[in-house]
């Protein structure tokens, strides 16, 4: 029992973190439509200006957490405003064309400047070492993302729910055409949640930046395991990629733990039984699979 608590405590701690990575992505294709192949590559970029921040300036992680999403949300109105909105009305291909490339350029933007070996990036010294707790031992910085993962994806919660911006952007993620049929103006929400989005996976790239190898290519392998987490979650899903994010941190663990080979193998064996059963995903609309 203590063997399974141990996996289930590791599992959700890791779900967590892919929850909060993934729900930039989602947020950016329920409003957008836009399936966002470069989510990995800012991902990256959120970690590799934390280090750059660390080393250039002194910023602990600290206040990489507060200046980092600052950042990438104007990279990503930048982007938005110069690339993507010009392909919105155009077939989705366009757009997955368009960050597929841009994730090509930007990653070869980061090796020509900083190499292939990784960036260092050490965690502050609270963070350091581990903790245990009913028998369960995690490492100090695990147990803070999980707790500061968790916290965000609360605080997304609420502002999605709680506040008038929040249900106008919940609204145009859910039933977009009703939304504009009562007046809405969706169009004007496009730049701000692109940023939102963006913001959210540097975010995640800084909480990354001291347990994983900080390179140009971090973001390639971890951006499949995301768009798994959003088909299991359900396209355009808030609460999805959130459920999804958990659930697959919890299959990564139990697996890594009982069959290492095919411990991620297994994410997308769950991906494929949930599409078999349920097209839409968890909690996907039907149209967003058409």
């Amino acid at each position: 029992m203590n063997a399974v608590l141990q996996y289930a405590v590791q599992g959700l701690a890791a779900g967590s973190f892919y929850a909060l990575a993934a729900l930039g992505l989602a947020i950016i294709f329920g409003v957008l439509g836009v399936v966002n192949f470069a989510h990995g590559a800012f991902y990256m970029l959120g970690a590799v200006t934390a280090a750059v921040l660390l080393d250039t300036l002194g910023l602990t992680l600290w206040w990489s957490l507060l200046a980092v999403p600052v950042l990438m949300f104007v990279f990503g109105v930048v982007v938005e405003r110069l690339f993507v909105q010009w392909l919105l009305r155009l077939d989705p291909l366009y757009n997955f064309l368009l960050t597929f490339g841009l994730t090509l350029v930007l990653v070869e933007l980061v090796k020509q400047k900083y190499g292939v070996s990784g960036l260092p990036y050490k965690p502050p010294g609270i963070l350091q070492g581990r903790a245990e707790l009913a028998g369960v031992v995690l490492p100090r910085y695990q147990l803070f993302v999980f707790l500061f993962s968790v916290a965000i994806c609360v605080l997304v919660w609420l502002l999605m729910t709680r506040t008038r911006v929040g249900m106008i952007v919940r609204a145009s993620t859910e039933k977009p055409e009703l939304t504009r049929a009562l007046g809405v103006n969706v169009g004007r929400w496009v730049t701000p949640v692109f940023g939102f989005g963006v913001a959210l996976a540097g975010l995640a790239g800084v909480l990354a930046a001291p347990f994983r190898a900080i390179t140009a290519d971090m973001g390639n392998n971890f951006a499949i395991i995301l768009f798994a987490v959003v088909v299991i979650g359900g396209l355009g899903s808030i609460v999805g990629a959130v459920v999804a994010g958990f659930l697959v941190g919890l299959v990564e663990a139990f697996g890594q733990a009982y069959a290492p080979t095919f411990a991620q193998i297994l994410i997308f064996v769950l991906m494929a039984l949930i599409i078999l059963v349920r097209p839409a995903g968890l909690f996907g609309r039907e149209e967003a699979t058409r």
